[in-house]
């Protein structure tokens, strides 16, 4: 791949070619790539290629005229080929020849990104091919194979209908007609598959009268189906919003826009969005009763986006596995992505679904880990956030913002306390009010969401509502509290500033703070005072909050610092934490805040602070799951 970028920036610029043209009739620039790599002293060696090279020119399109003579169209290079001459010049050509057919059936790693994306050209790694398949073998015997028979209606190059025994019983379609002449050529090398069992079919988007006779013939017999299994590692593509489908926004526009979104956009939400959902609503709607083995990303178990069509979909799941997306070619991060098994033609409502969780090393070699992982459906009405709604108040005085972005783990550090959401915050609804009323409820909303590290096999679970057994446990209440006085994003410079946990007395500062608010709310009691006319009643039921001793010491070194930094001669008594942060460590350049200071006391002080907030944050975090706020 790295050979091949370097081709594309030094090569690709001299072919003589209009490359937009060659796209249309599906050819691309990795074919020509492919023309060169295969050759010698520039001659391509393997002529099945849908490019070759003959010394200075290319040929490609070959048809056959009436007499049977081939006919080829021709394409040169723009400087003589002296680009091209330069650049092969520094590498040896070809590989070995054990490699070629290797090399052509990846021709999909050659594809430019965005058309990998929407024609699902995603190699699915041999060793995940191969366990999917002895998945398949538990759930639907030793001779599966045999009875049943198998569609992969988003074959690519049939990569993941590698090892299956029964060509008689393999059917594979693909978008790509380039991808099914790849197919026929690896057939014509050994594949174990039919000429007549491949073909072009755009599956979101064709008739089902446009299939090969012998396959709708199963389609469309209800016993038939039922030994019907469609095995399949859909595209991942999905548009941005709304806007991105009809091409008015940036982000991958267009890609979702098919035959299948248009008949299902006003029933299933914006689960049409994605590519891999069309495919398992057309499959749903379109053949019952046949069983469904795919790949794909857990977030049509899990996210809130799908709730509609797990409400539409109702099928039997028999059993699954998951590994990190990116062991997968052309995957990027670190998320899970599973391999599920289901049987349409069992109606069942959607319930969470627990996998087996699969690790490799560094050569590929999987490994299973003890124990199952469980994905629970986010179901509007049914998560934290709406647990969270039933106390937002927009009637009394605001002490500050909870950003609200999303409700699942890997949005984690997107929610927080601030005293100045952005204006687009505001218009999206994404910042609420914090008050007196809800200030407990607001802090746990908070301390759960930054507590909970996200790792690449919990960062699609979702928050949930919780039971009520955090309403009687106070200490959980405040240590949820003390959590997020140290660690948000209030500023002085936005408003006065209603946070701080201290009395004047407790940081020796020079002058009265602008609000007294916190320190009045932790002793029990709401009461008037000379800075702060927020406040008017006295409240003599509540009692002080009680802290617990992981609590006491991140407040203990909370003060430390407050005292350190009003002892500096130009200290801004209504300081926050960012603001002390920003006075001893200062900005770069480029206006970010620098992560240390040249202070070394400060750097003790703030280390202290963050160390005694790592071990409350350990305290709290089995409550999370104990309160049900997350589900195991």
């Amino acid at each position: 791949m790295i050979i091949y970028s370097k081709w594309l920036d030094k090569v690709k610029k001299t072919i003589g070619v209009d490359w937009a043209a060659l796209k249309k009739i599906g050819i691309i620039d990795g074919d020509f790539f492919l023309a060169d790599l295969l050759s010698k002293d520039n001659y391509t060696l393997k002529d099945k290629l849908f490019v070759v090279l003959m010394t200075n020119q290319y040929k490609f399109d070959k048809k056959f005229d009436d007499a049977g003579f081939s006919l080829y169209k021709e394409v040169g290079f723009n400087d003589s080929q002296k680009a091209h001459k330069e650049f092969w010049d520094r590498y040896e050509r070809p590989p070995l020849e054990d490699y070629w057919d290797y090399i052509i059936e990846r021709r999909d790693l050659l594809v430019p990104q965005d058309i990998r994306e929407r024609k699902g050209s995603f190699f699915t790694p041999k060793h995940w091919v191969e366990l999917s398949q002895k998945y398949i073998g538990d759930v639907l015997g030793n001779d599966w194979q045999d009875e049943y028979v198998i569609w992969d209606c988003a074959a690519g190059t049939g990569n993941l209908l590698a090892g299956l025994t029964n060509k008689y019983n393999i059917w594979a379609s693909t978008l790509d007609k380039a991808d099914v002449d790849v197919m026929n050529d690896r057939i014509k090398n050994g594949a174990n598959l039919l000429e007549d069992h491949v073909f072009q079919f755009d599956f979101l988007n064709d008739d089902f009268d446009k299939l090969p006779n012998k396959l709708l013939e199963i389609i469309n017999n209800e016993k038939r189906r039922r030994k019907l299994l469609i095995y399949i590692n859909p595209p991942y593509a999905e548009a941005g919003n709304k806007e991105t489908i009809i091409g008015k926004g940036d982000n991958k526009a267009k890609v979702s826009t098919s035959k299948v979104f248009d008949s299902f956009k006003g029933m299933v939400g914006n689960a049409t969005l994605e590519l891999s959902a069309q495919f398992i609503l057309r499959i749903y709607r379109d053949i019952p009763n046949a069983k469904l083995a795919f790949f794909n990303k857990v977030k049509y178990i899990s996210s809130s986006n799908f709730t509609k069509l797990r409400d539409y979909f109702k099928a039997e799941y028999k059993t699954g596995f998951i590994c990190k997306a990116n062991t997968f070619d052309n995957v990027k991060g670190e998320f899970p992505i599973g391999f599920f098994i289901w049987d349409l033609d069992n109606k069942k409502v959607f319930l969470p679904v627990s996998t087996d969780v699969y690790l490799t090393d560094k050569e590929g070699f999987y490994t299973k880990l003890e124990g199952t992982k469980t994905f629970f459906p986010a179901n509007k009405g049914k998560l934290s956030v709406d647990w969270l709604r039933k106390v937002f108040d927009n009637e009394s005085e605001r002490i500050g913002y909870l950003r609200l972005h999303r409700n699942d783990i890997q949005n984690k550090r997107a929610v927080y306390i601030t005293s100045r959401p952005s204006q687009s915050d505001l218009i999206k609804h994404e910042a609420v009010n914090v008050t007196k009323n809800n200030l407990i409820e607001m802090a746990i909303y908070c301390a759960i969401r930054q507590v909970i590290e996200a790792t690449w096999l919990n960062d699609r679970d979702n928050f949930q509502y919780p039971n009520k057994m955090w309403e009687t446990d106070l200490e959980f209440q405040s240590d949820c509290l003390t959590n997020v006085l140290f660690d948000n994003d209030i500023r002085s410079a936005h408003g006065v500033n209603h946070w701080i946990p201290f009395t004047e007395k407790d940081v020796n500062a020079r002058s009265n703070f602008d609000s007294h608010f916190m320190t009045t709310f932790i002793s029990g009691k709401i009461i008037q005072n000379g800075y702060s006319d927020l406040f008017f009643n006295v409240d003599t039921k509540n009692k002080p909050l009680k802290f617990s001793s992981e609590a006491k010491a991140v407040l203990k070194a909370g003060k430390k610092l407050w005292q350190y930094y009003h002892k500096q001669p130009s200290a801004n008594v209504n300081a926050s934490l960012y603001d002390i942060r920003e006075y001893f460590q200062g900005r770069d350049d480029s206006g970010k805040m620098n992560n240390k200071s040249r202070d070394d006391t400060y750097n003790a002080l703030i280390w202290e602070l963050r160390s005694s907030q790592k071990t409350l944050a350990l305290k709290i975090k089995p409550k999370v799951y104990e309160y049900g706020f997350l589900l195991v």
